[in-house]
């Protein structure tokens, strides 16, 4: 059976840093990603990796989020610094055997149980 368990969400100050993190279980995956969803929003692409470690980001994290894998163990990150109020939302990791658009929520087959993020001014 596939899991995707998320931690280390939180409250942090605007400027402030978390670290999520993801632990998959069950299978390994090519692609690997991580989206958010603020309340009344569309859940959106935050940044993914594939498995030689090649990285996407969205525009609006972009020089401020670094997401990282081990393949080994089979865990997922997402250093979050510089951290914004904009950037509050649940946080979603997502994997797939294998993506055709990175960015893109339905390429995911794997979802996490989502992980709360709140910046505060």
């Amino acid at each position: 059976q596939v899991q995707l368990v998320e931690s280390g969400g939180g409250l942090v100050q605007a400027g402030g840093s978390l670290r999520l993190s993801c632990a998959a279980s069950g299978r390994t995956f090519v692609d690997m990603g991580w989206f958010r969803q603020a309340p009344g929003k569309e859940r959106e692409f935050v940044a993914a990796i594939g498995w030689s470690g090649n990285t996407d980001y969205s525009d609006s994290v972009q020089g401020r989020f670094t997401i990282s894998r081990d393949n080994a163990k089979n865990t997922l990150s997402l250093q979050m610094n510089s951290l914004k109020p904009e950037d509050t939302a649940v946080y979603y990791c997502a994997a797939a055997p294998i993506t055709w658009n990175r960015r893109s929520p339905s390429q995911y087959s794997y979802w996490g149980q989502g992980t709360q993020v709140t910046v505060s001014s």
